[in-house]
């Protein structure tokens, strides 16, 4: 691969298999980089980002064995995302990546009207060399967690990062366990739970089990810690969907402490003292969940790499009322 300057997109070479057979040059390429969108990398192509044997083509161009193409993913619009002096826990850093420990109540990127406050405008005040990412106006953005979800996660600083990180993802060479404080003690020490996911027929920002349409979802559990009505889990996703790990503990009967969209509830000092209530305030205002270790092949070196995100002092109050009241 040619050496460019630090700030410039990096061209991608890829050679069509044998197995493919006149498929569009738009729908090879999503399969290939599928953290990106089709509308992403047809614009891209468009705008003359892709060769095939050395000449610019189409979106609707049907590939054959042995193509050649040169693809180069282009930087999204810096301007449309506002870099803002938020602090960042970084956990590790070099040239190719940066793994930080997201705080509690951050997006990851803009979405529905919150341009603001989020962890891609914390990364372009942070750093100027990001990948391109998941799509527009995501710069660095190889994963995601969910706005309440706290722990590790991984951001690319340069698009060959990005594809390298990205498809140990997609192809479930990542490992990820995460804690989680659930309501009751499951019949189980440790389970699997299997159980396809889409999203809720009703309300659209909701997931829930779809037997006939829902993609696979697969989690693992074990009980770290158990209490007198809740436990301390790890989880051990072996997929990824969008809220998999809360809404396979809720389908199993033990959603997460404080996840109310899943069935969750507030837990006040009153409560686990076993006194008579009082005005005070929870224990943990958020969804009691946390991303506690990545490991993952070093994009340019293959060394395995495994990173661990302290537990955060909400879930670590929880934990530590749980021990004083509700040993089991």
């Amino acid at each position: 691969m040619s050496q460019l300057p630090d700030d410039s997109p990096r061209p991608l070479t890829l050679h069509v298999g044998s197995s493919i057979k006149e498929r569009r040059l738009d729908k090879y390429l999503h399969g290939r980089f599928s953290n990106l969108s089709r509308r992403f990398i047809q614009n891209a192509i468009k705008n003359g980002s892709a060769k095939v044997n050395g000449k610019t083509a189409k979106a609707s161009l049907r590939l054959s064995p042995g193509d050649q193409i040169d693809f180069t993913i282009p930087e999204p619009p810096s301007k449309d995302i506002l870099p803002e002096d938020i602090p960042l826990d970084i956990i590790y850093e070099d040239s190719e990546f940066i793994v930080l420990n997201k705080q509690a109540g951050m997006l990851v990127h803009p979405a529905r009207g919150n341009t603001h406050g989020t962890l891609v405008n914390a990364l372009a005040f942070y750093s100027d060399h990001l990948s391109s990412g998941l799509g527009e106006f995501r710069p660095g953005i190889v994963h995601r967690l969910d706005r309440d979800t706290t722990g590790v996660m991984v951001a690319a600083k340069n698009d060959t990062a990005q594809w390298r990180i990205a498809k140990q993802f997609e192809r479930r060479q990542v490992q990820k366990t995460y804690l989680a404080i659930v309501h009751g003690m499951p019949d189980l020490s440790a389970d699997r739970i299997s159980a396809p996911l889409g999203v809720h027929p009703r309300f659209r920002e909701k997931y829930a089990i779809r037997p006939e349409i829902g993609k696979e979802a697969i989690t693992f559990y074990e009980v770290l810690e158990p209490f007198r009505g809740y436990s301390l889990l790890k989880i051990t996703p072996k997929t990824g969907r969008t809220h998999q790990i809360r809404v396979h503990l809720a389908y199993i009967k033990h959603p997460i402490v404080a996840d109310d969209m899943y069935g969750g509830k507030l837990v006040y000092p009153w409560q686990l003292a076993d006194s008579e209530p009082a005005p005070q305030d929870p224990i943990i205002a958020r969804c009691a969940l946390h991303a506690w270790t990545l490991e993952f092949k070093h994009p340019t070196t293959d060394q395995m790499m495994k990173f661990e995100a302290p537990i955060p002092q909400d879930m670590q109050n929880l934990l530590d009322m749980l021990r004083k009241y509700r040993q089991a």
